[in-house]
This record gives structure tokens, C-alpha cells and sequence, in this order.
């Protein structure tokens, strides 16, 4: 499954907040946005896809999740926020190569080959992640080792980057073949750009064996790395992308131009990224895991990011003219994203309202993002009330239906596009200001449930008067149209 993420460090961002971000790429899932309250959470669990089953502690608490409609491939909640104030987002899909997968392979279910044997579950995955971990954890760190250990127990059928946040810390774990695992704590001053390759490309040992502060790892990394010879770097610098990443042809066309568009937007006066003395191309293998970026970062950076389908550059599916270059990578606001969050945990807010999630359903490059508060009982229907049925009636669908319209005559309506996001942004952080205040001021942060009603009949307004302009701009450009004043 494709993604791409985007971490902030709380030093690298406009108000101190942190911030992790991803687009969660499937095959059009269609999906909704749920509170999942701790009677509702089970307490054990089994994965649809590896059959794996797990028992769950007894003190869950609540939080967020943007899961699937049709649960008949499991659960799949993405991201969300918890009522400690902990964001995670799981997964984004990372690279790895034979020489990993042959020294810990990866734990895939198998299906009974002969009558009378028995099935032999499978790992933990994408599938699963957030509903093992996030209702249990109460920091970025805890988020981290409570997947590790459960990675190091039941192992994994696939290659994952999760990231978690707090009010003062991000982490990022990126899974190493079947069980073995590598995190890395994320300066405070840096966004980090993670585009379905394996990322880190610096790790300090002496502190994952030491003191701890920034690095963790499985115990026995250094000797898995050493007996198995993966190290292929050289000068004895210990850069983890090249012993457990790819450097293949998928990479350059696939992954590292999401890196590109992200690092030229965060960086476009301190490196250099286009021309013919470019320090870094589209398919570069070496563009920086981090970056310390040239201004402070907003929302708006990160929504900007995760829609980029390289405007400004050759490679622009929707540029006018051929330039011979176009569409020739992947862009980051695919056509079949279910769902991209922002969870953002704010500092010097009460606690009851530290956590806003941003919520964009479809293509990033035409949906619009939804500040709703997290810690509270239930979301509205807008957001929750969803099917498997088309409908104008709840935030994921008309999402789509736009992103369709918009797409087929993208120079119409791409102005009608910017107006609906950035008045949808305004909007939704006038709605959050005006309730701050309320609540700080009362004490009553049962308000929250209110402010996300607001919030959603607000998008609701906005979003239908985007569609019918869409609508009406698509219409008229339709091949069969035909008037007497054609001949």
C-alpha cells in the first residue's frame, strides 16, 4: 500500500505543536471517522488477514480512528488521536531487500497444506496496528516499545514506518524483516519526510545501548546486522537505509520524488533542487530522512505537502503544455487516498483539548482538511455515518465525487479548488479559536462535541457549494455538448 508522511518536530513548527501527518493510500477504501470508547474496544483480537490472535490489556482508553467501511480485510484505523493526548498513524509502507528478508523473513499466514493440519498464523500489519497499540499507550516513547514488544512476539508480514507523538516528542519505528525493529526519536527542530522507502539514514548505537534518549532498537540489532553481514557502509558511518533499505528502479519512479517535492517546498533557499547543479533530483537515493526547514511549519505546509502532485515543476500531471516530463511520477494526492490525517498536540492547552485532528478524505490534491477536536465521546454523523453507498451526505463521498469532477477539467475548476480549501481552513481554526477561548474561560470542555458539530455543518455547507460549482464546470465541458451557434 502506498503512502507518504510527514513528521514536525515541535521546534520546526508555527505554534510548538507536533505533528504527524500521512496519506493513507489504498485501493479507494472507503472510510469514516469514529470515537471507539474503551467498552467498545475488544479484548481480544483476531486479524482477518494473518489470523493472528492477541489478548488486549484491560484498560484501554479512548481515541480516534478512521477505519474502514467494509470491514470484510479488517479493521484497518489508520490514525488517530487518544484521550492521553498520543497521535499515532499506522502504517506507512517502507522498502527492504533479499538479504534482510533472508536473515529474519517476514511471518506471512499459512494456510493448511494437508486434512488434520492446522493453519499457522500469521504477524501483525497494517490491518492491525493502531487497535494493538494506540488505546494503551500514554507518550510517543510508550507507543514505540509497547510495537516493539508485540513485533518482537508475534513478528510481522510486511515492511512498516509508524510514527507517534506527544506534546513534546515525535517518534518513528521502521520495522527490519520479520521481527527485528529500529526507532529514532525526532529532533525538535526538524520535519522528517517518509516516502514508502526505508527513511533513516543516521542511528547512534552507543545511545540505543546507553542512555537511550533518542534511539531504541532490538536487542540483539548490532549482532543481526554483523552476523549476517548487512553492513554496506563504508568510513565505518552507520547509515540504516543502505544495510536495511532498496536502491532499486521502483524507488526513483515510485518514492523518492515524494522526498524531492517535500524537500524542495520545506528547503528552497538552503539546498538546491533543480537545474543542472542540483544537489538533489527526483530520483535521488540520498535525499535526507530530516530537515531543518526554512521557516516554521503550519497545517497548511503539511496539507500543502501531502497534495503535491509536483505543481511548479515539468512533472505536473495537470501542467498545460507536454513537457515531455509529465506525469511521469507518481503524484503524492493519488486518485485512490481513503483517508490523510494531521495529528497535531498542541501546547499550553488544557489537556481535555490538546489534541486537534485534521481529517481529509479522497485526493489530498482536491479535498479539503477538517480541524475536529479528539478527546471527546463521539464524532458527528458528517464524518462517522458512512457507507459503502455513494452519498452527498457525509464528508468521505462528496470528497470523492469532487475529486472526480475537479480531476476532469482541472484548469476550470482549480480556483474554485483553492478557494473551497483555504475557506474551509479559515473556517475550521476560527471555529477552534472561538472555542479555545470558551472553554478555557468556562471549564467546560464538554463544548468540544459542540465545536465539532459546528465544524462539520460548516464543511457540510462548504463542501456541498464546491460540488455544485464543480458539477456545473464539468457539465458544460462534457463532449456531447452542442449548440446552434456550433455550426
Amino acid at each position: 500500500m502506498s503512502c507518504t508522511t510527514v513528521l514536525v518536530g515541535k521546534k520546526a513548527s508555527n505554534d510548538g505543536s507536533t505533528m504527524i501527518a500521512r496519506t493513507d493510500d489504498g485501493r479507494f477504501d472507503v472510510k469514516k471517522m469514529i470515537v471507539v470508547e474503551p467498552k467498545m474496544q475488544k479484548r481480544k483480537y483476531k486479524s482477518v488477514i494473518s489470523h493472528v490472535e492477541i489478548e488486549l490489556p484491560e484498560n484501554p482508553m479512548r481515541y480516534t480512528a478512521c477505519p474502514s467501511v467494509d470491514l470484510k480485510n479488517g479493521i484497518w484505523a489508520a490514525t488517530g488521536v487518544n484521550e492521553a493526548n498520543v497521535g499515532m498513524t499506522a502504517t506507512e509502507t517502507i522498502t527492504s531487500n533479499p538479504r534482510v528478508l533472508a536473515a529474519d523473513p517476514l511471518v506471512a499466514y499459512q494456510k493448511a497444506k494437508k486434512r488434520g493440519e492446522k493453519d499457522t498464523p500469521g504477524g501483525i500489519g497494517e490491518e492491525d496496528i493502531v487497535v494493538l497499540v494506540l488505546p494503551y499507550i500514554r507518550s510517543a516513547r510508550e507507543g514505540v516499545l509497547r510495537l516493539a514488544s508485540l513485533l518482537e512476539r508475534c513478528g510481522t508480514y510486511e515492511m512498516n514506518g509508524v510514527a507517534f507523538n506527544d506534546e513534546n516528542e515525535v517518534w518513528w519505528l521502521e520495522t527490519i524483516g520479520g521481527h527485528h525493529w529500529i526507532a529514532k526519536r525526532v529532533p525538535d527542530d526538524v520535519c522528517v519526510i517518509a516516502p514508502n522507502r526505508f527513511g533513516m539514514d543516521s542511528f547512534d548505537f552507543d545511545d540505543a545501548f546507553g542512555k537511550r534518549e533518542a534511539h531504541l532498537c532490538s536487542a540483539d540489532l548490532r549482532e543481526f546486522v554483523a552476523e549476517n553481514c548487512l553492513d554496506r557502509n563504508q568510513n565505518g558511518v552507520f547509515n540504516p537505509r543502505n544495510v536495511f533499505g532498496s536502491h532499486s528502479d521502483m524507488d526513483h519512479i515510485y518514492n523518492n520524488p515524494h522526498a524531492w517535492f517535500i524537500g524542495r517546498y520545506l528547503t528552497p533557499y538552503s539546498h538546491r533542487w533543480d537545474g543542472e547543479n542540483a544537489e538533489y533530483t527526483p530520483e535521488s537515493d540520498n535525499i535526507p530522512w530530516c530537515l531543518v526547514p526554512d521557516r516554521k511549519i503550519a497545517v497548511e505546509d503539511v496539507k500543502y505537502m501531502l497534495s503535491g502532485h509536483f505543481q511548479g515543476s515539468p512533472y505536473d500531471p495537470y501542467i498545460g503544455r507536454d513537457t515531455g516530463k509529465r506525469g511521469m511520477y507518481r503524484s503524492i494526492g493519488i486518485n485512490r487516498t481513503g483517508v490523510t490525517s494531521i495529528c497535531q498536540i498542541r501546547p499550553g492547552k488544557p489537556d481535555a483539548i490538546k489534541g486537534i485532528e485534521w481529517v481529509c478524505f479522497g485526493s489530498t490534491t482536491f479535498s479539503a482538511f477538517l480541524p475536529v477536536y479528539a478527546n471527546v465521546p463521539s464524532l458527528p454523523k458528517y464524518l462517522s455515518d458512512v457507507t459503502t453507498d455513494v452519498s452527498t451526505e457525509n464528508f468521505y463521498w462528496a470528497s470523492r465525487l469532487i475529486d472526480a469532477l475537479a480531476d476532469h477539467d482541472y484548469p476550470a475548476s482549480v480556483q474554485q479548488i483553492e478557494r473551497y480549501h483555504n475557506a474551509l481552513l479559515a473556517e475550521g481554526r476560527r471555529i477552534v479559536l472561538e472555542y479555545d477561548k470558551k472553554m478555557a474561560e468556562s471549564g467546560d470542555f464538554s463544548l468540544a462535541a459542540e465545536a465539532n458539530e459546528k465544524l462539520c455543518k460548516t464543511a457540510k455547507e462548504k463542501t456541498t457549494d464546491t460540488l455544485n460549482k464543480v458539477l456545473q464546470t464539468s457539465s458544460e465541458s462534457m463532449k456531447n455538448g452542442f449548440r446552434m451557434s456550433d455550426n
